[in-house]
């Protein structure tokens, strides 16, 4: 269900995208058509039938390229400080931690927006491993802070 309630959401926000660009192009001039052909030329051609179906495609794959567990070699209970202070400066914050997982959300109403609301991103020992869980942007911001973070920890101890 967590699948289906994501490629929707992208599938929105495609949407929106592409009507606001058509939208910019008409108030702009840069359109070669008028508001009335345009939307004529939408659902009577082949060319926006095409676009909707990247849209659908699109859509249909963003939830599994768009969400990724990643793994950094180091220890939750030890290594706490240098966790908060990653994903501090990738603009998260803690907002829950219980049963050995912390939860992370993106600080700010447009960061929150830019990442379609899907900002949650789960952090827990895994092994020898700390291993995040979320959105593949805030997920690869992290894990490159993280992993410099705990190797200048190493260096200095």
């Amino acid at each position: 269900m967590n699948y289906f309630l994501r490629s929707l959401k992208y599938f929105a926000t495609l949407c929106i995208l592409c009507f606001a660009l058509m939208a910019l192009m008409l108030v702009t001039g840069t359109s070669a058509l008028s508001a009335r052909e345009t939307f004529y030329v939408m659902f009577h051609t082949t060319r926006y039938l095409t676009l909707l179906g990247a849209i659908v495609v699109l859509a249909a794959f963003y939830p599994r390229f768009g969400f990724v567990v990643r793994r950094v070699e180091g220890d939750t209970a030890r290594h706490r400080q240098q966790i908060v202070n990653a994903f501090k400066s990738a603009g998260f914050s803690l907002v829950s931690e219980a049963d050995g997982t912390m939860t992370f959300r993106a600080d700010g109403f447009f960061h929150r927006l830019m990442l379609l609301f899907e900002d949650r991103i789960e952090v827990s020992q895994e092994g020898t491993h700390i291993r995040l869980d979320g959105i593949r942007r805030g997920v690869a911001r992290v894990e490159y802070r993280l992993d410099s973070y705990i190797r200048m920890t190493g260096y200095h101890e």
